[in-house]
Order: C-alpha cells, then sequence, then structure tokens
C-alpha cells in the first residue's frame, strides 16, 4: 500500500471521527485530547531516550493526560458550567489550581531525586519528564478552550468554529509542498528540515490565507458565525506562520534524536507528534487570536 493511499484511507476515518468529537464537545473531546497527549509523550520520551536522556515515562505520560483534563474542568467552571461538583468543592481548593499547578515541578524533581542518580543526567531527566506533559498535553489543551468558548455541546457551529484553524494549518502544510516542489530554490532549515524550501514557507502563507478567506464565508456564515474577511486573512497569516514554526520545531528535536519519524503508529503519517506538531502551535496562537478579535 502507497504512502499516499494510506494517508487518503487514514484521513478518510480520522476526519469524519474528529467531526463527531469535536461537535459534542465536553468531556469526549477532553478524553481525546488526553490519548493523543499520552501518545504524544511516549513519542516524545523516546526520542529523548535516543539521545541516552531517560525521563521517568510514568510519571510524564501520567501529567499529561492530566493537563487536558484540567483545562478541561477550568473551561467548564470559567463557563458557567456543567460540573456542579465543581462548586461543592471548598474555597480553600477551588481556587487554587495556579497553586496545584506550580507544585508540578517539585513533584518531578522530588521523582528524579529517587530514582536517577548524579550520573543519569538527572537535570535532563527532569526537565525532558516536565517539557513532555507541557508540550504534548497542556499546548493542544488550547482547543478544549475554543470548543468551550465556541458554543454548547452538540453544535455545528461551534464546531466548524474550532475547524477553521485546523483547515488553515492543513491547507498550509499542503500548498508549502506544493508550493516547494514547483518552485524549489534555497532551502528554508537545511540542517532542521532538509525538503523544506523558503518558497514553500511562502506559498504556505499563502495558503493559509487562502483558506482563511475563503473558509468563512463557506462554512462559517451558512452557521452564523462569520467576520470579516480582512480579519480572517490576518488570522490565517498569523495561523500558517505558527503552523511552520510548529512543524520545524517538533523536526529539530528529530534531528537530534536521528529519527525521520516519531514512530510508525499513523499509516502513511509516522507519529503522534509527526501529525500534530503544527496544532501544538496553532491551538494556542488560536484562541489567543479567537479571544483577541472577538469572535468567541
Amino acid at each position: 500500500m502507497t504512502n499516499n493511499l494510506q494517508r487518503v484511507l487514514f484521513a478518510a476515518v480520522a476526519i469524519p471521527l474528529a467531526l463527531g468529537i469535536v461537535w459534542r464537545g465536553g468531556l469526549a473531546l477532553a478524553l481525546l485530547v488526553a490519548a493523543v497527549a499520552a501518545l504524544g509523550a511516549r513519542e516524545l520520551f523516546a526520542l529523548a531516550e535516543h539521545t541516552g536522556v531517560r525521563p521517568l515515562r510514568g510519571l510524564g505520560v501520567a501529567l499529561a493526560v492530566l493537563a487536558p483534563l484540567g483545562v478541561w474542568l477550568l473551561a467548564e467552571s470559567w463557563e458557567g458550567g456543567a460540573l456542579g461538583f465543581l462548586e461543592k468543592l471548598p474555597p480553600w481548593l477551588s481556587g487554587q489550581w495556579p497553586l496545584v499547578a506550580a507544585l508540578v515541578p517539585a513533584v518531578v524533581l522530588t521523582a528524579v531525586l529517587f530514582r536517577r542518580g548524579p550520573g543519569e543526567r538527572p537535570l535532563e531527566c527532569a526537565a525532558v519528564t516536565l517539557f513532555g506533559p507541557v508540550y504534548c498535553g497542556v499546548l493542544p489543551s488550547a482547543i478544549l478552550l475554543i470548543r468551550n468558548a465556541a458554543g454548547d455541546h452538540r453544535s455545528w457551529p461551534a464546531t466548524w468554529l474550532v475547524f477553521f484553524p485546523l483547515a488553515v494549518t492543513w491547507l498550509c502544510d499542503s500548498f508549502a509542498m506544493w508550493g516547494g516542489k514547483l518552485i524549489g530554490g534555497a532551502r528554508l532549515a537545511p540542517e532542521i528540515s532538509p525538503g523544506k524550501t523558503r518558497a514553500g514557507a511562502v506559498a504556505g502563507l499563502v495558503g493559509g490565507v487562502v483558506t482563511a478567506v475563503a473558509f468563512v464565508p463557506l462554512a462559517l456564515a451558512p452557521v452564523g458565525r462569520a467576520f470579516s474577511l480582512p480579519r480572517a486573512a490576518v488570522m490565517g497569516l498569523l495561523i500558517a506562520g505558527a503552523a511552520q514554526v510548529g512543524d520545524l520545531a517538533e523536526s529539530l528535536l528529530k534531528r537530534e534524536a536521528g529519527v525521520k519519524d516519531s514512530s510508525r503508529l499513523i499509516p502513511g503519517h509516522g507519529g503522534v507528534l509527526d501529525r500534530f506538531d503544527s496544532l501544538y502551535f496553532v491551538l494556542p496562537v488560536s484562541a489567543l487570536l479567537f479571544r483577541a478579535f472577538g469572535v468567541v
């Protein structure tokens, strides 16, 4: 089976499934993000092990899973939420989320203290164990903030709003690939990703703008969530830029580890990190843009 056919078959299954889960929202989406976070953290820790660093896999994966679930709980409570039990927590606990989060580095370092000796690179072990949940769990959890602010559960308008940055990211990647092949020219970052060109990067930015401007009248206007096309163009440009930086950042990690793909989990795509690398940067940027432009 060719790589392209595997990609098509995977997309034919994954995209409708993702649409349905985003439409439903709530805990279903939080659990999906948690599952993706766990798989991504495992791949990141495997990359670290290729460099000789031994992170605390179990602790790191557990924190990666807890991150989106914690973000979901906070988002539900902020929006007046459906989670009545949050209101029943004692006052000393209900408002202490920042302090609880601040304890996480102490927990990680304490675990490293008992599990790694001075000769086992404890500083790098702690850094990677903590970085994994942030990169693979916290960053993609921004989709939960977008979805929760966009509308109620089982909402198509909210679903299409969530898919706005996703569509921009996917088409940016395609435009960058096509532009790079058709135009060629100087390499963008030859030591990190030899296949990417400067022309392809510009084509990706153009593709992001075109996709954003087209998405508003085609998908958002029919469900009553349209916003101005100049605003869409600016958002498309910034999202496409974030997508390309996210892609290069993950490539940098793989180059250090000396591997081509983060894993072979997804047919035709490599691993979870390979598939979601751009979105790790895009989703928090999009959440900020949506707030800044008054979209949600």
